[in-house]
């Protein structure tokens, strides 16, 4: 008598596949498997730039990498606060990548950079990168009032709160977008002032057609199929945090700088958003100054995945720059 057919067992939970980009990730519905950006590296000094680099734990959920360059004793540096990015689940401030992209920036810039690292999701789904990321501009500044605040000597004597800048690249221009928002809402502690903002490649989306969705039509539905596992609670592409130009999203006047910088790569399918960006800042009676330059022929966050090229170094240049007027 021949055997009956079977069905094959059901799909384990563990094996059923909510979202994937590889070779980066894939998310499980009950795990996460990351590829890329779990690496990490020990802080250290420099060799090739004299900066130098120590972390700190600023809660529970928080911490940041610090770098700071090559200077007088009584030197007043630059503060920059930057946010990685990653699309909200992939990255680290303590990554290899990011370790030796700020050891050179640092340098160049003259600026001392604290690198934080925020809780990831979709184990820890948006908002929670935004709460993270304004307690640490929060400790950041708490040490504005000089030698004795604070618990971060490298702050206390050496950052000059009158530049304090916000930047962030992809995920982590929306993060430092929105914590600029947050400070003009609500003000920082002890009277401190953003000066200014830099967002590189920023990760906005909408469900309004712009030209550089069509140059990868594959990338730019992944990107919103990323969001939404990324936010679980999202209303969509129309959610002001992924898209601050949706009628209801907080006005851009609000902005908490007077200066903004917004870098866009050419061939990135992000371009025309970031592009948008600086098209409504400056048409929103927004008050301050902000600019934006465009990397020829170039696709998102190259100057990651390329630091040596042309096309990066005149970003970084550009950055520098902007930090420094």
């Amino acid at each position: 008598m021949a055997a009956v057919p079977t069905a094959p067992p059901p799909a384990s939970a563990d094996d059923e596949i909510v979202y994937e980009s590889m070779p980066c990730i894939r998310i499980y519905k009950n795990r996460v498997e990351r590829y890329f950006g779990s690496e990490f590296v020990a802080a250290s000094t420099d060799s090739a730039t004299g900066v130098v680099s120590r972390d700190r734990t600023i809660s529970p959920q928080v911490s940041a990498r610090l770098y700071l360059p090559r200077l007088h004793a009584d030197a007043k540096l630059p503060v920059l606060v930057y946010y990685h990015g990653g699309g909200f689940c992939l990255g680290s401030a303590f990554n290899p990548t990011f370790h030796a992209y700020f050891n050179n920036f640092a340098a160049l810039a003259n600026v001392l950079v604290v690198s934080v690292e925020y809780r990831l999701a979709p184990e820890h789904p948006v908002p929670a990168a935004y709460a993270d990321s304004w307690e640490a501009l929060a400790w950041a500044v708490s040490h504005v009032a000089g030698a004795g605040a604070g618990d971060e000597p490298w702050l206390a004597d050496h950052a000059d709160f009158s530049r304090l800048y916000l930047g962030g690249e992809s995920a982590g221009a929306n993060i430092a977008h929105h914590v600029a928002m947050r400070a003009g809402a609500e003000g920082l502690p002890h009277g401190a002032k953003i000066h200014g903002l830099v967002m590189i490649h920023p990760y906005f989306l909408g469900t309004n057609k712009v030209g550089s969705d069509d140059l990868d039509a594959t990338a730019r539905e992944s990107l919103g199929s990323l969001w939404r596992v990324m936010c679980p609670a999202t209303t969509g592409e129309d959610d002001p945090l992924i898209n601050p130009f949706v009628d209801g999203a907080p006005g851009l006047d609000a902005l908490a700088c007077g200066r903004v910088l917004v870098c866009i790569g050419e061939g990135d399918v992000l371009r025309d958003r970031g592009r948008l960006y600086y098209d409504r800042l400056t048409a929103s009676g927004w008050s301050g100054e902000a600019e934006i330059w465009q990397a020829p022929g170039k696709g998102h966050t190259f100057h990651l995945l390329e630091p040596l090229c042309d096309e990066a170094v005149a970003q970084d240049k550009v950055i520098s720059e902007f930090l420094n007027r």
